[in-house]
C-alpha cells in the first residue's frame, strides 16, 4: 500500500510544483468575472431533470453560460467555482458516446434515496442487469466498469465493488455507455462518472438514522462548507444488519448474513487563482460479511461414497466469513488558461479480501478449506487536457498510468487421495503465497470537428500498453463518432470505438494447477494458458427526440465482436472471482428509454434486450471440468451474467410546502427474465448457461416528508418499502459457469429514516 500510494501522491505532488507558478498569473480576461455554469452538461442535456432521465447521447458540448442579470450579486469563490467545473466539462466530455444521468434529488426519489448501495443507484439507469454480492452487468459485459471521481480514475479493488461506494456523497453522477471517445481506456463497459458534494455555497448538512427490517440500523451523517477559496465535504456512514449477502435461500429471513459496515469520504478543494484550483479526496470502507448458510445440504462424500469426515455436521451451523477493506486518495490539479484547460492526478488505492473458511465444515461437505487473503496496491497518474484551435476544432488528449501490486497468502486444507480420489490420510495444508504485478499505460489524442452547425465529428484514436507478470500486450484503437442534431427536437449519433481490455489483476488467478495433484483439490483438467486481454471492436447508433415540453425518448443499439472475451465467476467456495478468457465474443443489444416530467409529476421507464455470447475457453481452463471444456470449445454459449430483457419504471410526486416543507411519494419496480443457468438435456447432458432463472420483478413504494424547523433547517422523515409485494426470486439458481451457490433476492423490507438537515 505504502509504495504506490506515497509514488502516486509524491508525483503528483511534482507534477504540481511546476505548475504552482502558474497559480500566481493574472486572470485572462475571459474568466476574470465568469458566470455560474448553466445547467446542461457536456451532452447537451439538463443535468437535474426531477426523475431518472431517458438515454441521451452526448450530441454537444457545454453550452455557453448566461451572463448574470445586472441586479444579480455573486460571491467570485462562487463564480469561479463554477467556472472552472465548466471547464472540466470541456476536458472531459462524453461526445458521441450514451450519457445517462441522475443527480442528488433523483437519487431521493429511488427506494431508500442516499441510503441506497450505489448498485441499486446504478440499477435504474437502461442495459444494466442485477446479480448477486452486489455484481453489476452493463449491456451484456461481466463487471469492466471504470469509476471515476471528478474525471478522475478510481483504481479496481478486489471486491465486487458495489457495497465500496455511497450515494451519500454523489452531487451528479452519469453512465457512459456506446462507442467511448478516445480519453476512456482500461474499463469501457461503462464509464461511472461521480460529480462530488462540495460545500460550495454555505455550510449545511444532515444527521439521521435508517432503522428497519433485517436488523438494521444505520446511523449517517455528512456536512459541507467553505472558508474563504477553500470548500470541504464528508459523509461517513455505519451500516448493522442481517442481511449482507444475498440470501441463499427463498425464505424471509437468512441465516449466518450478519454484516457491520464502515464508511467514510472527505473532499478538499483550494482555489490557488480564478484560473486553476487543487483537490484532495479521500475515502475508506471497512466490511464484514458472514457467508449465508442453506440448512440441510447433504454430506460430501468421496468417489467410493464414504464421507469426507465422519460424524454429523449440520450446515446451518457454517461459519464462513469475509472481511473487505477499501482506502483509496486523489490528488488533482486543474488549470484553465484561455483556450487551454488541464487536470493532472495522482491517485493511489489499497483494497484487500479475505475469505476464512469454516476448517471443519468445509472439510466435511467439500473436501477442501481454502483460506484466502489477497491485497491489492495499486498507484498513478492521469492528465487530460483541451485546447481549443478555433470555431470549428477543438483538441484533446491526455496520458493515464496505473501500476498494481497483488500479493496473494493462500491456505488449502486438503485431504491425501489416490488415484480414484478416495482419502488416504489426514487432512494437511498446503501454503501458496505469491506476487503478481501489472503496469498498464495509455495515451490518446483526438478532435472534435464542428463540420456544420448541426454536425459534430469527434475522432481520434489512443495507444495502451499492458505489461504484467502473466502477459505483455499493446493496441492502437481508433476511436470515430458523429452527432447531427437534425431538429431542436432530435439528435442522430453513431460511432465506431476499437477497445483494449486488460485482465483484472485481482481476478487472474495464482495458484499452480500441479500443486494439488494426489489431494481432495486437485483438478482433472490441468492446463492452464495465461489469461490475455481482451480486444474488441464496438459499433454503436442511436436516436434521441423531444415529442413534447417535458417528454423525451431514445433509442440506442450496439453490437460487439471480442477477441479474447474476458469473463469470470466464482470457482468453489470463496467470493473472490477467477477471471478467464474465451477466444471468441459477441454482445448485441437495443435500450429503449422514456421520461415525463410535469409540475412535481416525474416519470421514467427503460427497456433493454441483449444477447452475449462467447466460444472456447482458452486460458485458465484447470477452472471448468473436463465436459464442459469439451462442450465450449466448438459451441456458441451465452455468457453466464446474459440476461435477455431488463427493464426499470417510475413514478414520483413531489408536493411543495406542505407543513413548511415537501411531500415526496415514490413507486419502483425493477425487471429481468433471469440470468443463465445450465441446461440438462433428457439424456442427461450438460449444455453451460443453456437455461435461465426465472423471470423475476421488484416492487418499491415510499413516502417521505420534510417538516420546516427554522431557517433553512428541516426534520425529515422517511418510510420505505421495498420488494412490496414480497416476491421471492432467483439471482442464481447455484449452476452455471463461475456459479458456486444459490442467491435470492431480498425480501420484502421496510425502512424508517429520520433524519436533520441543517
Amino acid at each position: 500500500m505504502n509504495r504506490h500510494l506515497a509514488l502516486a501522491l509524491a508525483s503528483a505532488m511534482v507534477a504540481l510544483s511546476g505548475l504552482w507558478a502558474a497559480a500566481d498569473e493574472p486572470a485572462n480576461t475571459a474568466s476574470a468575472n465568469p458566470a455560474p455554469p448553466p445547467a446542461v452538461a457536456p451532452s447537451g442535456k439538463t443535468t437535474n431533470p426531477p426523475a431518472p432521465p431517458a438515454t441521451a447521447p452526448s450530441a454537444e458540448t457545454t453550452a455557453p453560460a448566461a451572463e448574470p442579470a445586472a441586479d444579480e450579486t455573486q460571491l467570485p469563490e462562487i463564480s469561479i467555482y463554477g467556472h472552472l467545473d465548466q471547464a472540466r466539462n470541456q476536458i472531459l466530455p462524453s461526445l458521441g458516446a450514451t450519457s445517462y444521468s441522475i443527480n442528488e434529488a433523483q437519487i431521493d426519489q429511488l427506494p431508500q434515496g442516499a441510503n441506497a448501495l450505489m448498485n441499486q443507484v446504478l440499477l435504474r439507469a437502461p442495459g444494466v442487469a442485477e446479480d448477486s454480492f452486489g455484481g453489476l452487468h452493463v449491456r451484456g459485459e461481466h463487471a469492466n466498469l471504470q469509476y471515476r471521481i471528478n474525471g478522475v480514475i478510481i483504481p479496481e479493488g478486489i471486491t465486487l465493488f458495489g457495497q465500496e461506494l455511497d450515494a451519500r456523497f454523489v452531487d451528479s453522477m452519469s453512465l457512459i455507455t456506446g462507442s467511448l471517445p478516445a480519453e476512456y481506456g482500461y474499463r469501457t463497459a461503462g464509464i461511472v462518472d461521480i460529480h462530488t458534494k462540495s460545500g460550495i455555497i454555505e455550510p449545511s448538512g444532515e444527521a439521521g438514522v435508517q432503522a428497519g427490517s433485517y436488523n438494521t440500523f444505520r446511523p449517517f451523517f455528512e456536512y459541507g462548507g467553505s472558508d474563504g477559496r477553500v470548500t470541504y465535504f464528508l459523509d461517513g456512514s455505519y451500516d448493522q444488519n442481517s442481511i449482507g449477502i444475498e440470501n441463499s435461500t427463498d425464505t424471509q429471513g437468512a441465516i449466518h448474513d450478519s454484516t457491520e459496515q464502515y464508511k467514510f469520504f472527505s473532499y478538499l478543494s483550494c482555489i490557488l487563482d480564478d484560473s486553476s484550483r487543487i483537490s484532495l479526496a479521500l475515502s475508506a470502507a471497512h466490511e464484514n460479511f458472514q457467508i449465508p448458510d442453506s440448512p440441510g445440504l447433504p454430506p460430501g462424500t468421496q468417489p467410493n461414497g464414504n464421507p469426507w469426515l465422519p460424524g454429523v455436521f449440520n450446515s446451518h451451523d457454517l461459519n464462513e466469513n469475509q472481511y473487505e477493506q477499501n482506502y483509496y486518495a486523489i490528488l488533482s490539479y486543474q488549470k484553465t488558461f484561455g483556450d487551454l484547460n488541464y487536470q493532472i492526478a495522482g491517485f493511489g488505492r489499497y483494497s484487500g479480501a479475505h475469505f476464512v473458511p469454516d476448517g471443519t465444515g468445509d472439510l466435511f461437505f467439500n473436501g477442501v478449506a481454502s483460506d484466502v487473503n489477497r491485497m491489492l496496491t495499486s498507484g498513478g497518474l492521469q492528465g487530460d487536457a483541451s485546447y481549443k484551435l478555433n470555431d470549428q476544432h477543438t483538441l484533446r488528449g491526455g496520458v493515464m498510468v496505473v501500476d498494481e501490486l497483488l500479493t496473494s497468502d493462500t491456505t488449502t486444507t486438503v485431504f491425501p487421495v489416490d488415484a480414484a480420489g478416495n482419502e488416504t490420510g489426514p487432512a494437511f495444508p498446503i501454503a501458496d503465497n505469491n506476487h503478481s504485478q501489472a503496469l498498464y499505460a495509455g495515451a490518446y489524442l483526438q478532435d472534435e470537428w464542428k463540420l456544420t452547425p448541426r454536425l459534430t465529428l469527434n475522432y481520434g484514436g489512443r495507444f495502451d500498453v499492458f505489461n504484467s507478470s502473466f502477459d505483455k500486450e499493446y493496441q492502437f484503437s481508433p476511436r470515430v463518432n458523429a452527432i447531427y442534431k437534425a431538429t431542436d427536437a432530435t439528435t442522430f449519433h453513431a460511432g465506431y470505438a476499437r477497445y483494449f481490455t486488460p485482465p483484472p489483476l485481482e481476478n487472474v488467478p495464482t495458484s499452480g494447477v500441479t500443486m494439488f495433484n494426489g489431494t481432495s483439490n486437485a483438478s482433472p483438467v490441468t492446463l492452464d494458458s495465461s489469461v490475455r486481454a481482451e480486444s474488441a471492436d464496438y459499433f454503436d447508433a442511436g436516436v434521441t427526440h423531444k415529442f413534447l415540453p417535458g417528454l423525451q425518448g431514445g433509442v440506442d443499439g450496439y453490437y460487439k465482436i471480442a477477441h479474447e472475451q474476458i469473463d469470470d465467476g466464482l470457482f468453489g467456495q470463496t467470493l473472490i472471482p477467477s477471471a478467464f478468457n474465451y477466444e471468441k465474443g459477441r454482445v448485441c443489444g437495443l435500450e429503449f428509454t422514456g421520461s415525463y416530467t410535469e409540475g412535481g409529476l416525474s416519470t421514467y421507464a427503460n427497456l433493454a434486450l441483449s444477447k452475449a455470447q462467447g466460444e472456447n475457453w482458452d486460458s485458465a481452463q484447470f477452472l471448468h471440468n473436463a465436459a464442459d471444456l469439451a462442450y465450449v470449445s466448438n459451441h456458441w454459449i451465452y455468457l453466464d451474467h446474459d440476461q435477455t430483457v431488463t427493464a426499470s419504471t417510475g413514478a414520483s410526486y413531489t408536493w411543495k410546502k406542505t407543513f413548511g416543507g415537501d411531500t415526496m411519494v415514490y413507486t419502483d419496480v425493477l425487471f429481468g427474465t433471469g440470468l443463465r443457468a445450465d441446461f440438462v438435456e433428457a439424456n442427461g447432458d450438460v449444455i453451460p448457461n443453456g437455461a435461465h432463472v426465472p423471470s423475476y420483478y421488484s416492487a418499491n413504494v415510499g413516502v417521505q416528508q420534510k417538516f420546516h424547523v427554522r431557517a433553512n433547517q428541516y426534520v425529515k422523515v422517511r418510510f420505505d418499502v421495498v420488494n412490496v409485494t414480497d416476491n421471492s426470486y432467483e439471482l442464481r439458481n447455484g449452476t452455471g459457469v463461475g456459479v458456486n451457490a444459490p442467491q435470492y433476492g431480498m425480501r420484502r423490507g421496510f425502512y424508517l429514516t429520520l433524519a436533520y438537515d441543517f
